[in-house]
């Protein structure tokens, strides 16, 4: 691709936000390369994903508050998935969550990955065992205080834990291709962690995937900023990228 020849290509990527409120190193550029493209959704075929709605990423209380606390409140994110959360339930549409578990035994692996230890250094997600609440309520793996309304109805896929960060090692897949589901709107925690990676292994499997950009959040260390490296890659790969309010715009039947 020569960079140069810029008319070849259509403007801004279809649902990719030009919201003023996306500003600084997360502004949406004025002159984008890729070319447009288009996810209609289904209905009947879409399903809303919401990957770690968890304490532990999402709250003060939360063992990575000092990593993901500050993208945690620019994104909005807990009220933003309390919308989608109700738009979705309102539109009738499949709603899975993937959720992140440690047990005891996940504790000796033989090697990590830098983000796989930190998580088991502070004890993230952890869980006495896969048969036993104990413990588990208030805990920084049980789910946000603001969620549990509509993860908890009974209607709601819960998914087995996924170890690292894609859905690889859960059902997710599979209950979602039970429900027929075609079209996948994703959410949650870590957007360039377990975000991109639900996201690139739904894509892979042939699923239509559109990232809701303000419902996402990641940590922002020295290191780098985990949700700007997150939404470059979302602009390359996803066959949307939405804000809250357009994500609800689409689950909203016209009239």
């Amino acid at each position: 691709m020569r960079l140069t020849r810029r008319a070849r290509f259509d403007p801004p990527l279809q649902g990719t936000s030009m919201d003023p409120t996306f500003t600084g190193p997360y502004a949406d550029t004025a002159t984008p390369v890729l070319p447009r493209t288009e996810m209609t959704l289904d209905l009947a075929r879409t399903a809303l994903v919401v990957i770690d709605p968890q304490i532990d990423v999402m709250s003060p209380k939360g063992l990575a508050w000092p990593a993901v606390g500050e993208s945690v409140t620019e994104t909005n994110i807990v009220a933003n998935l309390v919308t989608l959360f109700r738009a979705a339930k309102a539109a009738g549409i499949t709603v899975a969550v993937s959720p992140h578990y440690y047990y005891c035994w996940d504790h000796h692996w033989r090697w990590q990955s830098p983000l796989e230890k930190f998580q088991h250094d502070v004890g993230a997600f952890d869980r006495k065992g896969p048969y036993t609440l104990d413990g588990f309520r208030a805990s920084g793996a049980d789910f946000m205080e603001e969620f549990k309304p509509y993860i908890e109805d009974g209607k709601t896929i819960i998914c087995a834990p996924h170890k690292l960060y894609g859905p690889q090692t859960n059902d997710l897949k599979l209950q979602l291709g039970k429900q027929g589901i075609r079209q996948v709107i994703v959410a949650g925690m870590l957007a360039n962690m377990c975000v991109e990676s639900h996201m690139r292994d739904l894509l892979e499997a042939g699923y239509e995937v559109a990232v809701v950009r303000d419902a996402v959040a990641a940590p922002k260390l020295p290191d780098g900023d985990g949700y700007l490296a997150a939404l470059i890659n979302y602009r390359f790969m996803a066959n949307g990228l939405w804000t809250t309010q357009e994500t609800v715009a689409r689950l909203t039947p016209a009239g």
